[in-house]
C-alpha cells in the first residue's frame, strides 16, 4: 500500500490526521490525474453521518473544482451506493467520505474508478506523488469558465439506489418480521425503505444520527441490542450494518449471531443449488474459520483464500471468476450484482437463501460447526506496525505456542490495515486455552511496541 492510501483509502482522526487541507489536496490531485489529456472529469461524492463529513466533503469538492472537475454530491449514502451510482451517472470516479465501522472522530476518503472498483495502485501512487509534492502540476489554466461546477442530487441518488437493491430480489417478504440496526450511519434512510417495499414487518434501531453517535454501541460491531430486540419481538431475523453499510451481521430468531463465515456457507450452498456458483468455489480470507472450509467441502464447494481485506477478496474474485466472496467480519461481495461489499444487498441475497431453505434460521445456523476463535488486539505505535512481527522475541514466543497447538489449531497474526493495531487470532478446540495464548501474545507485542 502507499504512504497515504491504505487498504481502504486514506483514514485518520478528522481535523488532525485527515484535515480539510489534505481533503482539498486529494480532490485536486485526483481530479487532475483523472482529467489528463484535456478530459473534464466528473466525480460523485457520498458520505456517512459523521460530523466531520460536511467539512471534508466541501474541502474535497473545492479541490476537484479548482482543477476543472465537476462534482455531483450524493449526500448521505452508503459506500456501495457510490460504487453503483458512479456507473449510473457515467462519472469518472466516485468518492466516499467515511471511516466505516470506526468511532465518529475518525473519517476517511476512499476512491472508486468509473466502473465502481477501487482505484488501481498505480493511479493512487500518481495521486500520492502530487499530494506529497513529488510531482508538480500547473493549475494556472483553470480560471474563468475552466473551473468546475457542483450540483446536489441526494434525493435522486437514494431513489436510484433503493430501486437497484429491489431489482436483486424476486421474493416477497410479507409476514416476515425483520429488525434492522442501521448504526446511526449512512443506511439509516435506505434499509427500511427496501424491506418495507418488499412487505416485511420492519423495526429499525439506531436510525437517528446526530453526527457523533455513528457506530456508538450499535451496528455490526455492537449487535447486542439487535439480538435483544429480535428475541423481544419474536422476529424472524435481524440485520446489523456498519457506519457506511458495506458489511452485514445476521441474527437468528433466537438472538444468536450469524457471522460472515456462516453467511458465506448459507449463500454459497444456495447459489450452487441454483447452478449459479461459478467455478463451484467461494472466496474467503485467511481469517475465515476452519469450520467454513469443512462445511462447504461436504457440498462440493471449494474456497479460494486471500489476504484480509475486501480489496484482496475482490481482486481474487475478478481473477478466478468467483461470484461470491467475503470476510468473517461481514463484508460480502455478490459480484453478479455489484462491485463492492454491500450490507443491504447481502442481506437481501441472504433472505433468498433463507426463504428457499424452508427452515428456521437457527436450523440453518446450526448446520455449520464453527470452531472457537480468540481475537485480541495489540495496540502499537504506527511506526512499528509493519515490523513488530519480525522481532526475534515475538517470533520465538509465537513459535512456542504454535508447537503446543500443533494439530489442534492455528495462529494468525496481522497488522490492521486501518488502525494502529496488530490483530492476534488463535483458533482451536479449547476457547479458554486459545484465549489465554492470544492475550499473552498481544501483551508481549503491546509492551514492546505500544505507544
Amino acid at each position: 500500500m502507499g504512504r497515504l492510501f491504505g487498504t481502504d483509502g486514506v483514514r485518520g482522526v478528522a481535523n488532525t490526521e485527515l484535515t480539510a487541507s489534505l481533503a482539498f489536496d486529494i480532490g485536486r490531485a485526483a481530479a487532475f490525474v483523472l482529467g489528463e489529456n484535456d478530459k473534464k472529469p466528473v466525480m460523485v461524492i457520498g458520505r456517512d453521518t459523521r460530523i466531520s463529513g460536511d467539512m471534508l466533503e466541501n474541502a474535497l469538492t473545492a479541490g476537484v473544482l479548482s482543477v476543472g472537475g465537476d462534482v455531483i454530491k450524493l449526500g448521505i449514502v452508503p459506500t456501495p451506493a457510490v460504487a453503483y451510482l458512479v456507473r449510473k451517472y457515467n462519472a469518472d470516479a466516485g468518492v466516499v467520505i467515511s471511516a466505516s465501522h470506526n468511532p465518529f472522530e475518525y473519517n476517511g476518503i476512499k476512491l472508486f474508478n468509473g466502473e465502481g472498483y477501487k482505484l488501481d495502485d498505480s493511479v493512487e501512487q500518481e495521486i500520492e506523488a502530487i499530494i506529497l509534492g513529488e510531482k508538480e502540476i500547473s493549475t494556472d489554466e483553470f480560471v474563468g469558465a475552466k473551473l468546475g461546477t457542483c450540483r446536489e442530487d441526494d434525493a435522486s441518488a437514494i431513489k436510484q439506489y433503493t430501486d437497484f437493491l429491489l431489482s436483486t430480489i424476486d421474493k416477497r417478504l410479507d409476514g416476515i418480521k425483520v429488525v434492522l440496526d442501521t448504526a446511526n450511519g449512512a443506511v439509516f434512510e435506505t434499509a427500511h425503505v427496501v424491506y418495507e417495499a418488499l412487505g416485511a414487518e420492519v423495526t429499525v434501531l439506531s436510525d437517528s444520527p446526530d453526527g457523533i453517535n455513528i457506530n456508538d454501541d450499535c451496528g455490526s460491531t455492537h449487535p447486542e441490542k439487535l439480538q435483544q430486540k429480535v428475541v423481544e419481538l419474536g422476529a424472524d431475523v435481524g440485520f446489523a450494518y456498519d457506519g457506511d453499510a458495506d458489511r452485514l451481521i445476521v441474527v437468528d430468531e433466537q438472538g444468536r449471531i450469524i457471522d460472515g463465515d456462516r453467511v458465506l456457507c448459507i449463500c454459497g450452498k444456495y447459489l450452487k443449488s441454483r447452478g449459479l456458483l461459478a467455478t463451484d468455489k467461494i472466496t474467503a480470507t485467511v481469517m475465515s474459520n476452519i469450520g467454513l472450509h469443512k462445511h462447504l467441502k461436504e457440498y462440493g464447494i471449494g474456497v479460494d483464500v486471500t489476504k484480509v481485506g475486501d480489496r484482496y477478496v475482490l481482486e481474487s474474485m475478478r481473477e478466478t471468476g468467483s461470484v461470491l466472496g467475503g470476510e468473517q467480519s461481514g463484508h460480502m461481495i455478490f459480484l453478479n450484482y455489484t462491485t463492492t461489499g454491500d450490507g443491504v444487498l447481502s442481506s437481501l441475497q441472504f433472505m433468498k437463501a433463507y426463504l428457499d431453505s424452508g427452515k428456521k434460521l437457527s436450523e440453518l445456523r446450526d448446520e455449520i460447526q464453527i470452531y472457537p476463535q480468540a481475537l485480541v488486539n495489540a495496540r502499537v505505535d504506527n511506526a512499528f506496525k509493519a515490523t513488530a512481527l519480525e522481532d526475534e522475541e515475538v517470533k520465538k514466543f509465537i513459535a512456542d505456542i504454535e508447537a503446543k497447538m500443533e494439530g489442534t489449531g492455528r495462529v494468525l497474526i496481522r497488522p490492521s490495515g486501518t488502525e494502529p493495531l496488530i490483530r492476534v487470532m488463535l483458533e482451536g478446540e479449547d476457547i479458554d486455552e486459545i484465549q489465554g495464548y492470544a492475550e499473552q501474545v498481544a501483551a508481549l507485542i503491546s509492551d514492546k511496541f505500544g505507544r
